[in-house]
């Protein structure tokens, strides 16, 4: 009952370790991010990683979204980006955690994380797109 009651420790641990973005992660302030897209900087990369839903309700300006638990079977459509500086963010920081550990296991080196994610971003009422809502997906047919 011990080892099992240990080995569940362990497992716990590990998973709360994932959620955080990788120590290696720079936090990319808000006001910089912003600074960059005022400027056109094509070396960068905005990545939301939340829902299709939480995205369409609103996004930082100009980022592209690949929910969290679809970045390790999109990496492909992500490849064009490796080389350049790919900010990376969620609602809180715990998807964006999870997508930047995938993305760094995968060669990308040049991550950063939006510094307070979209709580922070959108709170400090900064700009925000809104993109339609996903289609809902058809009914089955009887």
């Amino acid at each position: 009952m011990r080892r099992l009651a240990s080995l569940l420790a362990i497992l716990v641990l590990a998973g709360a370790a994932a959620a955080e973005p990788p120590a290696a992660v720079p936090a990319v302030a808000p006001d910089t991010l912003l600074a960059r897209q005022a400027a056109h900087d094509p070396g960068l990369v905005v990545l939301d990683v939340r829902t299709p839903a939480e995205y369409a309700a609103g996004h930082v300006p100009g980022a592209i979204n690949v929910p969290h638990d679809q970045v390790a079977a999109r990496l492909a459509e992500l490849a064009p980006y490796r080389d350049k500086d790919l900010v990376v963010y969620c609602g809180t920081g715990r998807r964006a955690g999870l997508a930047l550990a995938v993305l760094g296991e995968h060669g990308f080196t040049r991550l950063g994380h939006l510094e307070g994610d979209w709580q922070a971003w959108s709170a400090a009422g900064r700009p925000a797109e809104r993109a339609a809502p996903p289609a809902p997906a058809p009914a089955p047919k009887p």
